[in-house]
């Protein structure tokens, strides 16, 4: 008892100047004094947490309360595996620091609240410091892991090769809970599950969708569960940063493969919803959208494992921006003909296949991409058009026709007959209203000029069809009807041409069209239209 009760005193005494004394205390003289008193006493050879709350004792804390944020702050930092060079540690009492504007000191950056003070001429952490270390430890020991840390180190007090026993087992554990975790979990998201939906018609989808993404998922499960338990193993410091600075690169590392992959399941799901449009251009949108999504990623992903590398990567934000205006600066046209990519994929002015013509741009649309659009030209050529061009100009879609407009000028001869005339006009109506891609609501066939050399039947109609070949087609079969309807009626058609022109010569029969009566006439064109089906 008696030495216990001079222990108590000598103690006080120690302790007493922080609050009642205006002298310093020589172990709090300095900040790296301050540090070795409360680290250096709760190392296992020189356990003393009483001697180790010296520098947590202020007006607000007692000596149970400080001696726990001792011991918890001591957890946090060799959980996060940082080591404390007490050598770097400022040994002047007088200590300034000129960025915070205090007589204070940063135990490191990664805990940016924990705080040295100097108070009264001892060098104390602050009030808002020992608030902070419950917070910190909140986020260090994670899911109540924390109640471990009172259990794992009776498992085995015995220190092998740098190591106590019960870290030994801690790490066995964790190594072997990892892989059957991870074995699960790829058995049942690459096998189980994929051969369920086999079994219910979904087998492609699912080899598409959960055998890529299993592998990622399971490893970031596992380093994640990794990342949870080894704080608690309070392994060696200069060990343990080097783990947590893998699982801090390996965590964002397996989640941008796991999103990156995502994103193909994404795109998937899109092109069936594109499947179900009449829009051919979003079938161009989607590979476009899966490179700048998985572009998006990579770079996200790069920031986050360079920062759990801590890496700063605010100078290298600050280059990039700075680079980035270079650059902008240097590739307008590359930036401007990607907005125009934007707006033709927002405005859709054409489709992939459509006929467009825009100054000399003439030809049919094949692809279009980040920063041009490949048109195929009618002579076979390939013209690759800066999308911010097409986005300024205008555009003549021919491919958006519903219908497809033709268009000419049926010259007969001076001579024919103005009843065969009329009979023949009727007769072309009949071809329109016959064709079956023709439109039959709107079109006009009438004798409407007389020119030079021929008496001019306009001939204009509409076809129905989806494409040019088809209109081709077409037309064809139009223009051979006309022709057959021509010789059958015996409608000649006129040339520009200058003739001598003799009327009648001995042995040959007159040039000018026999006289047919409107009744005859009508009589041929029946026969015409209906000697199919009479037969």
């Amino acid at each position: 008892m008696p030495s216990r009760l001079l222990f108590l005193l000598a103690l006080t005494f120690l302790v007493l100047p922080i609050d009642a004394q205006q002298g310093a205390n020589p172990l709090l003289s300095s900040p790296a004094q301050s540090l070795k008193t409360h680290l250096e006493n709760l190392q296992p050879e020189s356990y003393n947490d009483s001697l180790a709350a010296v520098p947590f004792i202020t007006h607000s804390e007692n000596q149970r309360d400080a001696v726990a944020s001792a011991v918890k702050l001591k957890q946090i930092l060799d959980g996060e595996g940082i080591y404390i060079d007490l050598t770097e540690v400022p040994r002047q009492g007088d200590h300034y620091d000129s960025l915070a504007k205090d007589y204070s000191y940063q135990l490191t950056s990664r805990f940016p609240e924990v705080v040295l003070r100097r108070r009264r001429g001892n060098w104390v952490y602050s009030p808002a410091a020992i608030e902070a270390i419950d917070r910190y430890y909140g986020e260090v020991f994670k899911y109540g892991t924390d109640r471990l840390l009172e259990v794992l180190p009776r498992a085995g007090s015995k220190k092998y090769l740098g190591l106590y026993l019960y870290q030994y087992i801690g790490l066995f554990l964790l190594a072997l809970v990892g892989a059957v975790i991870h074995k699960i979990l790829s058995f049942v998201l690459g096998r189980f599950l994929l051969s369920t939906l086999k079994k219910t018609g979904y087998g492609t989808f699912a080899s598409r969708v959960l055998r890529p993404v299993a592998q990622p998922l399971s490893l970031f499960l596992v380093f994640f569960l990794l990342s949870v338990f080894i704080p608690v193993l309070q392994l060696p410091p200069s060990m343990t940063r080097y783990i947590v600075l893998g699982m801090r690169a390996l965590l964002p590392l397996f989640g941008t493969i796991l999103f990156y992959r995502l994103v193909n399941v994404l795109t998937i799901y899109l092109e069936g919803l594109a499947e179900k449009t009449e829009s051919t251009l979003d079938d161009q949108l989607i590979p476009l959208l899966r490179k700048t999504l998985k572009t998006f990623i990579i770079l996200i992903g790069t920031l986050f494992i360079l920062d759990g590398l801590e890496i700063n990567i605010i100078p290298l934000l600050t280059g990039l921006s700075i680079g980035g205006l270079a650059f902008a600066l240097a590739a307008q046209d590359t930036i401007k003909n990607f907005f125009g990519s934007l707006m033709i994929f927002i405005d859709k002015p054409f489709q992939i296949g459509d006929w467009i013509t825009s100054g000399d741009i003439d030809g049919s649309v094949e692809e279009v991409g980040f920063r041009s659009s490949r048109i195929r030209t009618f002579r076979n050529s390939l013209m690759y058009v800066p999308n911010g061009n097409l986005a300024d100009s205008m555009i003549d879609n021919h491919g958006a026709r519903v219908y497809r407009r033709f268009y000419t000028q049926l010259g007969v001869q001076y001579d024919t007959p103005a009843a065969l005339i009329e009979v023949f006009v009727e007769g072309l109506k009949q071809i329109v209203e016959n064709h079956p891609d023709t439109r039959k609501d709107y079109y006009n066939v009438y004798f409407n000029d007389m020119a030079a050399s021929s008496l001019n039947i306009m001939f204009y109609i509409f076809f129905k069809v989806p494409d040019w070949p088809a209109e081709l087609k077409a037309r064809h079969e139009v223009l051979l009807e006309i022709i057959k309807l021509a010789e059958h009626l015996g409608v000649n058609f006129a040339f520009p041409t200058q003739t001598l022109h003799v009327e009648t010569m001995p042995g040959q029969l007159p040039l000018s069209a026999t006289y047919v009566d409107r009744e005859g006439a009508k009589q041929k064109l029946h026969e015409y239209f209906h000697k199919g089906k009479e037969g």
